[in-house]
């Protein structure tokens, strides 16, 4: 059992791409070693701005032999399918054996050395390794490299203690047991024999390995540098990440924010400072914000860093500058004028301009009844994105709108839906609750959907330009975390559409509204699949309700869902299913053989004769008389569990002969079992429950 190392040593890697390559170079290289039967026992990944390392534990030094027999193409097959088999198998046709019309080559590998196989390893990692963006330099012989994030400039590699030497042409490198230090602090060559030698000489020459620990110490720097000011850091998870992929020797340090800047708005201050300068805000012990900066240094000066510190603070002070420019020139025009001027910005080719948009959404909150201030909302929605601010930094989009509305003495309601409307982004944004806020930003997704599928643009794959597939989780959420019942989907996204009609905007002659509304209810399983709720009780709920009003109401789906997950866990739910499962097994195959759909609705109590016809009859009446009232309560459970009772009353049916001779007698039980059916399908298609 050995150790086996890679570094990639090259120019700094973008903060962004450091921890998708470091799980890139860990699958590539695991299923490389796999597919050559070299075994191992653990395999781990770190990245710095300047390094991406892997480390492989336990690998055996040789590989397995093996042998297989492959069958190739038939006798007498075309020449190039003969030669393609004979290639891919890596023998000649005298080495074939014929056996039933079919060439069968005979294939075996000795074992080979891991360290003979290793450098076709990593060579294969650079040829399959990809980048979002890649660049080619110039090699020393005036070739041009292969294409890379950054010039690559040492590759380490070492097995059991030992360097593992070759060339890699593409990059001008011969391998070897080589790495650098911090590029400033500690530049020279280091010489590693083991990955324990390897961390603790790079910590010497000021290099934090683990992208973890590296965050650990910036978090835990800043905080005590906060402390001892009586201040508190404002976490950031994201730009925490961020600035531990930009610096390799991370040390925490404080500035001050100049007087003059504090009386600009918090969000003003906070993105300013972390979108252009990668700051971390402070906060008093209020929750407001203090004059001070953290910021996060790759290397410790001599001077206690207090020059850094001055520089930091001089670039700060001229962003806030033109931050406080753009501001006292924005804060000026009304945010009405603003949005009349959204008719010149192109909200997509084919789908007219913001301020068609905003149009739109007036439409769409007064069908919600949101009055006037649910049209002076959506005229001011847009408003922002025509500011200076907004323009220099979009992530304030909605933000900017409430300050300003606020400013120039806007309904304090109008003003949050302008902010919250765009609102939720993500699983972990904040959902508005406000009924203006939820109205408009139903209003705006919905919109946006409608828009975008009815000129084709549905997502396709991974590919999602548009975020679509986030509208249409945000539109879930609002719906699900504001309990709205009865919310149902369609009638709104079917005004949408009128919306665009009346504003001569065409769609696709193909275009139904239910593609729409179907993509959110596939976006719903997505999300209650999330919820831990299994997928087969999803899909069963979203099925039996498609001839129903509910089947586009998010959240009676997801509360049927959940109750019927939780239904069949219990001794009921597996007698229910199981009354169902006989109902349906023989229903299924009559109404194939019949041609005839038995739905319940063709018999009546007076066209049955036996004792457990009448009894099963006179059962589901009973249930049905107060059916009505659970299903609009949203008591499912009640209704299943009483739907469960039957399952004795079933049984006993089942006692008779459902097929009978006579046909009258035949279609009026087929009937009587279509009721039964009838009555599940209004929670679910139990047919579509697995187990």
């Amino acid at each position: 059992m050995s150790e086996f190392l890679i570094e990639i040593f090259s120019e700094e890697i973008p903060a962004r791409m450091q921890v998708q390559a470091a799980e890139d170079l860990k699958k590539i290289v695991s299923d490389e070693l796999q597919g050559r039967t070299l075994t191992f026992t653990s395999i781990n990944t770190y990245v710095t701005p300047r390094r991406l390392m892997l480390l492989v534990e336990g690998l055996i030094e040789s590989t397995v032999a093996t042998t297989e027999e492959r069958r190739g193409p038939k006798v007498g097959a075309p020449e190039n399918a003969l030669q393609g088999f004979l290639k891919s198998a890596g023998i000649k046709l005298e080495e074939c054996i014929q056996r039933e019309g079919y060439y069968y080559a005979h294939i075996e590998k000795k074992a080979q050395e891991t360290r003979a196989v290793l450098p076709e390893i990593v060579k294969t990692f650079f040829s399959k390794m990809s980048w979002q963006k890649s660049m080619f330099w110039a090699l020393k012989n005036g070739e041009k490299s292969q294409a890379w994030v950054r010039p690559v400039r040492s590759v380490l590699t070492l097995f059991n203690g030992k360097e593992v030497s070759f060339e890699l042409p593409t990059l001008g490198i011969t391998t070897g047991n080589k790495t650098y230090g911090h590029r400033f602090l500690a530049p020279q060559a280091i010489e590693v024999s083991s990955f324990a030698d390897y961390q603790t000489k790079l910590e010497i020459s000021f290099v934090v390995l683990d992208h973890q620990d590296r965050q650990t110490r910036i978090r835990e720097g800043l905080e005590s540098l906060a402390r001892k000011e009586g201040l508190t850091l404002q976490f950031d998870e994201g730009l925490l990440k961020e600035v531990a992929g930009l610096v390799e020797y991370p040390v925490p340090l404080l500035g001050k924010i100049d007087a003059d800047f504090m009386s600009l708005p918090g969000p003003v201050l906070s993105t300013s400072m972390r979108v252009h300068q990668k700051y971390f805000t402070l906060r008093d012990k209020k929750g407001n914000f203090a004059p001070f900066f953290g910021v996060v240094a790759n290397i410790q000066a001599s001077d206690g860093n207090a020059k850094m510190i001055a520089g930091y603070e001089r670039v700060l002070r001229a962003r806030l500058s033109d931050a406080a420019f753009f501001y006292k020139q924005d804060i000026e025009i009304p945010l009405e004028e603003l949005s009349q001027k959204l008719h010149s910005i192109v909200f997509h080719a084919k789908l007219g301009s913001l301020g068609q948009k905003v149009e739109r959404l007036w439409t769409l909150v007064n069908f919600q009844n949101m009055g006037q201030d649910g049209k002076r909302a959506a005229t001011l929605a847009k408003a922002d994105l025509h500011t200076s601010m907004v323009g220099e930094f979009p992530e304030l989009q909605g933000v900017m709108g409430e300050i300003y509305a606020l400013a120039q003495g806007e309904n304090p309601q109008v003003a949050a839906a302008i902010r919250e409307h765009y609102q939720p982004q993500g699983p972990n944004d904040d959902c508005p609750s406000a009924p203006l806020s939820v109205a408009l930003a139903l209003a705006d997704k919905i919109d946006t959907l409608v828009g975008f599928f009815g000129i084709g643009e549905e997502p396709t794959g991974s590919k999602d330009p548009f975020a679509l597939r986030r509208a249409a989780l945000g539109i879930i959420r609002l719906i699900r975390e504001n309990n709205f019942q009865d919310f149902s989907l369609e009638s709104l996204c079917h005004e949408a559409s009128e919306a665009y009609k009346t504003q001569n905007i065409s769609f696709k002659n193909e275009f139904e509204i239910t593609s729409v509304l179907d993509f959110i209810n596939d976006r719903l399983k997505v999300a209650l699949r999330g919820d831990g709720i299994r997928h087969d009780c999803v899909t069963a709920v979203i099925e039996g309700s498609k001839s129903t009003p509910y089947h586009y109401m998010p959240w009676a789906i997801a509360m049927r869902a959940k109750a019927l997950q939780e239904f069949l866990e219990t001794l009921d739910g597996q007698a229910l299913l199981a009354a169902f499962r006989r109902a349906h097994g023989i229903l299924k195959e009559e109404q194939k053989k019949d041609g005839i759909f038995y739905s319940g609705g063709r018999v009546a109590r007076n066209q049955l004769v036996e004792g457990q016809e009448l009894n099963l009859f006179d059962n589901i009446e009973k249930i049905i008389s107060g059916r009505d009232a659970l299903l609009k309560s949203h008591q499912y459970e009640e209704l299943m569990s009483q739907l469960a009772t039957l399952r004795p009353v079933v049984d006993a049916f089942f006692d008779l002969k459902v097929n009978h001779e006579d046909a009258s007698i035949r279609a009026h039980r087929l009937e009587l079992l279509g009721k039964l059916a009838a009555q599940t399908a209004l929670i679910a298609d139990f047919s579509h429950i697995e187990g």
